[in-house]
């Protein structure tokens, strides 16, 4: 007799990730025999971890660092951690306002599980990098969604957001450098945004700063608490150092904020995971606080590959592509080419329909704009060679060029 496997309700209001999603597919159909599978599908910088991070690692084995940690970090990186806020954006949080994750999503999901009850609501700018609107479903609140435009630079108007608030109105969160799309808010706009959120206190803001080194102007990075200090005793500024560092895989992320929201937030990850990894926490901190030329040098690569990427892309016909400012993302339309079909007849209805046919026609994979809340559109990683890079354009090319 088989039991019948019954699943919770919060679990009913959430999906599987569609980039994890599209780079298993990918795994599979190489493991499957497809050798000629471009995978640029996920963010993930192709560098390897700089040797003094892993030799920071190596040490704390040898010393014993392999125990339990604490549940809010290890002292060394919770310090370093300060320290960073302080030299990179001007924040200045005690070592209680600091608390270290499994990875900056960890960080977020601790946050809005520390805060959110049912009818809440989570203001979320499109497009979005795919997590934030599941998290928040997760807890039961409400997502609510911020159009912006590709003719704003894909960056969210102060009258937008000032629509939006109402007195459910519980997060804004911020992306910036942008997950997909690239945009980077700069002083202005922040400070625009800061008067709108000025005369709503009860609306708290999560910042996610991951991609803040990967900035390709020359305007210096800046983030909401630094820009509005009024606005800094209900700001968590997130942040990590999977993508500086490219230790994507070490899982490790932090945050600054209120220390009565880094308690709460404890709190919650004292009974979901405990502390991160130890060994990855002494990593970490010898990542921040050591040599940072490494950020240099990938961030000079990116450029170059950024430029080659979009110019190639540019040269499809039909399809347009905003230059990003920053993180690794292209963010391409393919709107031109829905109601299209191919030679064997399929009519490519949605953008999932263009990024499907272009994985199983030509073995490139990307992403479709709707799983970031804007339809028309698609991701290209290009934390790859500029080799693959081009290949993959000649592919994207040639596939374009055969729809009817």
């Amino acid at each position: 007799m088989t039991t019948e496997f019954k699943h919770s309700d919060a679990l009913s209001r959430i999906s599987p990730s569609a980039t994890i999603a599209i780079t298993q597919k990918a795994r599979d159909m190489r493991a499957s025999g497809r050798n000629n599978i471009l995978s640029l599908s996920i963010g993930e910088p192709d560098f390897d971890t700089p040797e003094h991070v892993c030799e920071a690692a190596r040490a704390a084995i040898a010393a014993g660092s392999t125990r339990y940690p604490p549940v809010s970090g290890v002292p060394v990186l919770k310090e370093a951690v300060s320290a960073k806020f302080t030299r990179d954006n001007g924040l200045r949080y005690a070592i209680n306002q600091v608390l270290v994750s499994a990875g900056a999503k960890q960080v977020i999901a601790n946050a809005l599980m520390a805060t959110l009850n049912s009818g809440d609501e989570v203001l979320i700018p499109t497009p979005y990098w795919v997590s934030y609107p599941q998290l928040t479903q997760l807890c039961g609140a409400r997502p609510v969604f911020l159009a912006t435009k590709a003719s704003d630079g894909f960056l969210l108007q102060a009258d937008i957001l000032e629509a939006a608030i109402t007195p459910r109105t519980r997060w804004l969160i911020l992306n910036s450098p942008s997950n997909p799309s690239g945009a980077v808010m700069d002083r202005q706009a922040l400070a625009r945004l800061g008067e709108v959120l000025q005369r709503h206190p009860h609306v708290w803001i999560l910042t996610d700063d991951i991609y803040e080194h990967l900035i390709y102007t020359d305007t210096p990075y800046s983030t909401i608490a630094q820009v509005c200090p009024d606005l800094f005793d209900r700001t968590l500024t997130v942040n990590g150092v999977s993508k500086a560092y490219a230790m994507t895989g070490w899982r490790i992320g932090f945050a600054g904020g209120p220390a009565p929201l880094i308690k709460a937030m404890e709190l919650v990850q004292s009974q979901l995971s405990g502390g991160a990894s130890s060994i990855a926490q002494w990593a970490a901190a010898a990542a921040l606080n050591g040599p940072q030329d490494f950020i240099h040098e990938c961030r000079t690569s990116f450029r170059i590959r950024r430029d080659r990427l979009v110019a190639a892309l540019r040269e499809i016909k039909h399809m347009d592509c905003e230059m990003p400012e920053g993180a690794f993302y292209a963010f391409p339309s393919c709107e031109a080419f829905l109601g299209c079909a191919t030679s064997q007849g399929k009519v490519l209805k949605t953008d999932e329909d263009f990024v499907s046919e272009l994985l199983d026609k030509t073995g490139v994979a990307a992403v479709h704009g709707s799983a970031f809340g804007s339809p028309g559109y698609f991701r290209i990683s290009y934390a790859a060679s500029s080799d693959v890079l081009d290949e993959a354009c000649g592919r994207i090319s040639d596939f374009c060029c055969t729809l009817r």
